[in-house]
């Protein structure tokens, strides 16, 4: 396996950094010398079974990490996840409070964690919640532009499973199927676990459409998991190769 790291290329091989649109006021990109690797996918993809995993490879290589989510901000992520509970958010409602949560952890925790050298990995990024919105009908250049703050990330890769096995894996795993993963929300159909596949198949296709604009790597998600994270690892350390890791001055919270 090749390890993360080589020493005899530099960080001025990779691309410089850059946001999607218009970005943070006062960010110097310059300091962001960390890598941020972002792994989306649906509920039941796997995403979390394999940033576990890659948090400890990385950190077995000398890699600090720190791991961010969705509903993850200090600020509205505990409120996001209440009002959700409701099941009675507008569309325009529910992608706002889901932007809101985005911005505040970019300030406040990824951006500070790239200027100290961290790997970040985000389970989920700005993809997900665009790919919700549009199957919910908002506009995705409004969503473009809703979104112009987000960081381009050093490499995406989305776990792409098929509807049938994402509802089995979702009811193995809780018995029972989640509202809003169900598309509950916007009348597919009245039987839960038909409007899943119904849902599910759409942001299939939406993830289509994004990956066609924003070029990130799509992977078969349906292969065991240890194939699927070897997989990651070498691709990671593709993108990490060459990076010089500075002594990082930001400590992840345990």
């Amino acid at each position: 396996m090749k390890t993360a790291t080589s020493p005899s290329t530099t960080a001025r091989h990779h691309p410089p950094r850059t946001f999607y649109g218009h970005g943070l006021p006062g960010v110097n990109l310059d300091e962001l010398v960390g890598t941020l690797i972002v792994i989306e996918g649906a509920d039941g993809s796997g995403r979390s079974t394999q940033i576990t995993r890659l948090v400890d490879w990385l950190e077995s290589h000398g890699y600090a990490t720190v791991r961010v989510g969705l509903k993850g901000s200090n600020l509205v992520g505990a409120e996001l996840a209440k009002a959700q509970q409701g099941n009675i958010l507008s569309r325009t409602t529910l992608a706002l409070f889901y932007a809101t949560d985005f911005a505040d952890q970019l300030e406040n925790t990824i951006l500070p964690a790239l200027r100290a050298g961290f790997v970040v990995l985000a389970d989920r990024y700005i993809y997900t919640l665009m790919a919700r919105d549009m199957v919910r009908g908002i506009d995705e250049e409004w969503l473009k532009n809703l979104y112009g703050i987000a960081l381009v990330p050093d490499a995406v890769f989305y776990l792409n499973v098929a509807p049938e096995e994402l509802v089995q894996r979702a009811l193995f795993k809780n018995a029972a199927l989640d509202y809003w993963e169900s598309g509950m929300d916007i009348g597919l159909s009245r039987d839960m676990f038909d409007s899943f596949l119904k849902y599910q198949a759409k942001m299939q296709e939406a993830f289509r459409r994004l990956q066609r604009t924003y070029g990130f790597t799509v992977i078969d998600g349906n292969r065991p998991v240890e194939v699927i994270n070897r997989e990651l690892r070498e691709k990671i350390s593709a993108v990490l190769r060459g990076r010089v890791r500075p002594k990082p001055r930001w400590h992840r919270s345990r």
